[in-house]
């Protein structure tokens, strides 16, 4: 039997897009550090496997390091800044060279009365949206907007939160699955049903592009990601992924590169990943 009759049998209708976040969630395992010089060879390997986006950090001065020699680089691959809801993190993200950044907020109540238990959600909804249009309309900088623990927010928050931001410039708004505990089943309602929140979010908001992220938690990260790819096939034009190679990251870790990649390619028969696939292994031993 040949290889085609057990792989390639699938397609999809969406264009699925690899934001590796390695050298951002990933870096936050306890025990990891890595140099600006390590962090500039492993974003040139993941844009020689596939990796079309990478996010950094840029608050310690190996990060902003790093972030400047890797934003002074002609590499084939987008690279971001992660940001708080600060515009004090925007300016930073300029200082050393992001043409795109994150911004990152909660959207669970559980979050923001945990953070801000003085504040109300639309007061810190203002806040965002200021931040946001300092970013995109103000520096017009690309613009994506993370929705911390989304799988555990109101829906009707969560859609006012995401229009505001689309409406302050945001392009892509990135589904948070922050404690790992969203759901693949086609049938699983929101907040947690991860396929149900893909389509509500274009249904029900202005917001251009969507992403997932998910955490480890369960074990279900890869598949919370896939089904996020699946459920965006014929409904989004394009979906991002955000992963960490080898699944490093705070407590359970994240939705693997590799495996994402290897499921897309090989299951998907996703052409953009063809003849890069071998490089997996080289940079799984330079990080590990």
């Amino acid at each position: 039997m040949m290889l085609e009759d057990f792989y390639f049998k699938m397609s999809l209708k969406t264009d699925p897009i690899i934001d590796d976040t390695t050298l951002r969630d990933g870096i936050q395992m306890p025990g990891l550090a890595v140099n600006p010089e390590d962090a500039v060879k492993i974003v040139q390997l993941l844009s020689e496997i596939g990796v079309e986006r990478v996010e950094l950090f840029h608050y310690l001065k190996p990060d902003k390091k790093a972030a400047k020699i890797i934003n002074s680089m002609d590499l084939d691959i987008r690279v971001a800044g992660w940001c708080r809801a600060v515009k004090e993190d925007i300016d930073s993200a300029i200082d050393c060279g992001f043409e795109e950044v994150g911004i990152s907020h909660p959207v669970s109540y559980i979050h923001l009365k945990a953070k801000w238990p003085n504040k109300t959600p639309d007061e810190l909804l203002e806040k965002v949206v200021e931040v946001v249009e300092y970013a995109a309309k103000t520096h017009g900088l690309r613009t994506f907007v993370h929705g911390e623990d989304s799988t555990r927010a109101d829906w009707n928050f969560e859609k006012k939160f995401i229009n505001a931001v689309a409406d302050a410039g945001a392009e892509c708004y990135r589904i948070c699955d922050t404690v790992g505990i969203g759901l693949s089943d086609e049938n699983a309602p929101l907040p947690n049903g991860i396929p149900a929140k893909i389509k509500r979010v274009k249904m029900e908001t202005e917001i251009k592009s969507i992403e997932i992220h998910a955490h480890d938690d369960f074990g279900n990260a890869v598949e919370n990601t896939m089904a996020a790819i699946r459920a965006a096939s014929g409904v989004w034009d394009k979906i991002y992924a955000s992963t960490t190679f080898l699944g490093i990251g705070e407590r359970a870790g994240n939705a693997e590169t590799e495996k994402v990649i290897m499921n897309l390619y090989m299951h998907y028969n996703v052409k953009k990943f063809e003849g890069k696939v071998s490089k997996l292994k080289e940079l799984a031993n330079f990080i590990s």
